[in-house]
C-alpha cells in the first residue's frame, strides 16, 4: 500500500528519547504554518507523551490527529501513531530502559512504513545510544539500521551545513577500533558513495572532494603513522583513476584553520569526531546529519537528546527544522535529476551499481 495522492510530502518523524528534548524541537519546528502547504507529518511516538511535553514547556496549542497507522493520516497536518506502551512514563533528564524501548519502537515502525512507501522521508529526533542499545538496538546509529533494512552495504554519513559538507569514513566507535576498521577498500567506497550522493542529491555534476588524514600532520611522510601512505593515499589514487575529483590526504587542523573547505564541495573525514567537531564549530546549530547512498532520504539534527535542558523550554530547534527542509530539498533534487539526460544517467547508474 502507498500513500494517497493528497500528500505531496509525507514526512515521518521518530520521537527520539522521551526524556530528552525530542518533542520540544519537533513541536517548535512545526509551529510554522507554511510547513503544511505541501507536507503531511507523522510522528512515531505517543500522544500521551507528546501532550506531556507540550504542557511542560507551555507550547501554543497545535492540532494533532491520532492515527492507528499511516493509512489514516490527515493531509497537511501533524499526525501521531502510538508506538509506546500506555504505561510509559517520562522521567525528564534521566537515562531509562523504557525510554530506549520507546525510541526503538519508533524506529522500527517508521522504517517499516518507509520501506512500504507510506512515507517519503524519515527525520529522526535524537535518541540516547546507551538506552536504545540496552533495549536491543544493535547499530552505531540510525544510518546503519536503515542501510541494513534496505540491504544497502555502502552508504556515507554526511554533515550538511550552509558553509560546508563533511562526511566520515568510520561510524562512531571506540578510538582503539579505528585502525582495524580502516581499509583502502572502505575509504575508496566512501569516496565513490560521497561523489555519487553529491551528484544525485545535491545536483553537483563534477564534485570536488577533499580527503583528510588520520594521524597528526597527516602522518608527515610516515613520521606519525603509516595509515596515510598505506590506506588513504592509495584510495585517493584509485578514485582519481575512476574520474572522481579528489585530493589529499590533508592535515586536518591546518585544513580547517585555513578554511580550505571553501575550495571543495565536500570533505571526507576519517573518523566521526574528526568530522563533527569542526562541523559544529563552523555551523553552530544550523547543521544536519544526512545519510548518502541510500535509496531513501533520512536526516536528523546534529545534537543529542540534551538531558541537561530537557523540559526547560530552551532547546534550539534550528537543526531539526533544517533537517526537515534539507530532506525535502534532497527529495526534490532526486526527482529532478531523474528527468535530466536519461541516457547519460543510465550509463552512470550502470557504472555505479555496486555502490548500493
Amino acid at each position: 500500500m502507498e500513500k494517497t495522492n493528497d500528500n505531496k510530502y509525507v514526512i515521518g518523524i521518530t520521537q527520539g528519547d522521551i526524556n530528552g528534548i525530542g518533542y520540544e524541537v519537533i513541536f517548535k519546528a512545526l509551529q510554522d504554518p507554511d510547513m503544511y502547504k505541501d507536507c503531511t507529518f507523522v510522528i512515531y511516538g505517543s500522544p500521551k507523551i507528546a501532550a506531556f511535553h507540550r504542557k511542560q514547556i507551555n507550547l501554543p496549542s497545535i492540532t494533532v490527529n491520532n492515527a492507528n497507522d499511516a493509512t489514516e493520516l490527515v493531509p497537511r497536518a501533524i499526525n501521531i501513531i502510538n508506538v509506546c506502551d500506555d504505561k510509559a512514563l517520562v522521567e525528564l533528564g534521566n537515562n531509562t530502559l523504557q525510554a530506549g524501548e520507546c525510541s526503538l519502537a519508533a524506529i522500527h515502525k517508521a522504517q517499516a512504513d518507509l520501506k512500504n512507501n507510506l512515507i517519503d522521508i524519515l527525520v529522526a529526533a535524537p535518541a540516547n545510544q546507551f538506552n536504545i542499545n540496552d533495549a536491543g538496538f544493535r547499530f552505531a546509529g540510525l544510518p546503519e539500521s536503515v542501510a541494513q533494512e534496505f540491504n544497502c552495504r555502502n552508504f556515507v554519513q554526511i554533515f550538511v551545513g550552509q558553509k560546508v559538507r563533511i562526511a566520515t569514513v568510520t561510524s562512531p566507535m571506540p578510538v582503539g577500533n579505528i585502525p582495524a576498521a580502516l581499509t583502502t577498500d572502505k575509504i575508496l567506497w566512501k569516496i565513490r558513495t560521497l561523489a555519487k550522493s553529491l551528484r544525485d542529491d545535491f545536483a553537483i555534476r563534477k564534485p570536488r572532494i577533499a580527503v583528510l588524514g588520520l594521524n597528526p600532520f597527516a602522518s608527515d611522510y610516515g613520521v606519525f603513522g603509516q595509515d596515510e601512505g598505506e590506506k588513504i593515499h592509495p584510495a585517493i589514487l584509485k578514485a582519481t583513476e575512476e574520474g572522481i575529483v579528489c585530493f589529499g590526504p590533508y592535515n586536518a587542523d591546518g585544513f580547517f584553520a585555513a578554511e580550505s573547505y571553501n575550495k571543495f564541495d565536500a570533505v571526507l573525514a576519517i573518523t566521526y569526531d574528526q568530522a563533527l567537531v569542526p562541523f559544529r564549530i563552523i555551523e553552530k546549530n544550523n547543521g544536519v546529519q544526512y545519510t548518502g547512498g541510500l535509496p531513501v532520504v533520512c536526516t536528523a539534527p546534529t545534537h543529542g537528546p540534551a538531558f541537561d535542558i530537557a523540559g526547560k523550554g530552551v532547546a534550539d530547534e534550528t537543526s531539526f527544522r533544517n533537517a526537515i527542509y534539507t530532506a525535502i530539498d534532497i527529495y526534490n533534487t532526486r526527482k529532478m535529476m531523474e528527468g535530466i539526460e536519461p541516457l547519460k544517467k543510465q550509463t552512470e547508474l550502470e557504472a555505479d551499481k555496486k555502490i548500493c
